[in-house]
């Protein structure tokens, strides 16, 4: 064997060896890819994002409500993560998912849907209409959040960037960047534009099919090929690590990955890099025990229930008219809300 193959064959084995203890030192194979994810970039352009937008006159660094340094890439390029913009769906009876699945449950004008977790962990976005209203459903793996509002005729798409470690959303019509967790635009031309939210639950799939047995499932046939039926993301859901940086962590006091729900309503006020408004947590197993909570929300109350048949909280008026809401975990919280 000649010395260039043997060099060769070596740097093949040290480099398998040193992939292996990174694998095992993250733990597992899908925490690795988790871990080191974000090195996917440098195989992916980056800069598509912002580059859309200045095809159409409109300059991020001007239209922006946040530092662009803070707007960070998450590896896949935009629609790198692709939206499901023409949703199939299964029954009760056809579905492939289990009882436990989690679901994001919407009902609207009597209508009601379910999109497994299983499928929007490899989705994020679904564009749909549910009953007669065009929206679109949403939900960040790495952030646990859920926001679910009206798209009027455009769609929204996965633009690869990340704020706060959460999903930022592009508008197909103009391109402009949407921040998740506050449905508020951050960059382009509709910045500040505040989305108009619908109620969506987090639940199980045996619990939502018990409150709403006609309903509608997302289906695993999206047109593209993935494991819908196993997590991605490792251990990631249960332990302590953010995988990108996040801010006011020391403002914590739950398990980073606690489950809470939060309610949120803008002002007029456009700050850099905060939200302006009012907004308020609450703790699921908190709420568990004590099963009702009310609390004062842009002057008047409002009351948190344990829903028993869900498993989840639900926040609503007095009156019990819905109010939008989203699931989170707990580090979200003081990363979008708190200074």
């Amino acid at each position: 064997m000649n010395r260039a193959i043997k060099i060769a064959l070596s740097s093949i084995s040290l480099v398998a060896l040193l992939l292996g203890t990174l694998v095992l030192e993250a733990g597992g194979l899908e925490d690795f890819k988790l871990r080191y994810f974000f090195l996917t970039k440098h195989f992916h352009d980056q800069t598509q994002e912002l580059d859309d937008l200045r095809k159409q006159n409109v300059d991020p660094e001007k239209n922006t409500r946040i530092d662009l340094t803070q707007l960070l890439d998450g590896g896949p390029p935009k629609d790198g993560i692709p939206s499901i913009d023409n949703p199939r769906f299964d029954t009760a009876e056809t579905t492939p998912f289990s009882q436990d699945e989690l679901v994001i449950g919407v009902v609207v004008n009597g209508e009601a849907k379910a999109y497994p977790f299983g499928i929007m962990n490899w989705h994020e976005i679904v564009n749909d209409t549910v009953g007669g209203t065009n929206l679109t459903v949403s939900y960040c793996p790495l952030c646990d959040t859920i926001v679910a509002f009206e798209r009027g005729n455009t769609t929204y798409g996965v633009s690869g960037k990340l704020y706060q470690s959460c999903l930022v959303m592009y508008d197909r019509a103009d391109d402009t960047l949407y921040s998740q967790p506050w449905t508020i635009g951050v960059v382009g031309l509709n910045v500040n534009r505040s989305l108009e939210r619908l109620p969506a639950v987090k639940t199980t799939l045996g619990d939502w099919l018990a409150k709403h047995p006609d309903s509608k499932i997302l289906s695993t046939q999206t047109g593209h090929s993935r494991d819908y039926m196993n997590y991605p993301y490792g251990e990631y859901y249960t332990n302590n690590e953010l995988v990108f940086p996040v801010r006011n962590q020391d403002e914590l006091t739950l398990h980073p990955k606690a489950i809470i729900s939060y309610v949120w309503e803008p002002d007029n006020q456009t700050p850099n890099n905060r939200f302006s408004g009012i907004s308020h947590q609450f703790p699921h197993q908190e709420l568990k025990q004590v099963g009702t909570q009310v609390v004062d929300f842009k002057g008047r109350q409002i009351r948190a229930r344990w829903d028993n048949e869900l498993e989840t909280v639900r926040v609503e008026e007095l009156d019990g008219t819905p109010i939008p809401s989203s699931t989170a975990f707990a580090f979200v919280y003081p990363a979008f809300f708190m200074e």
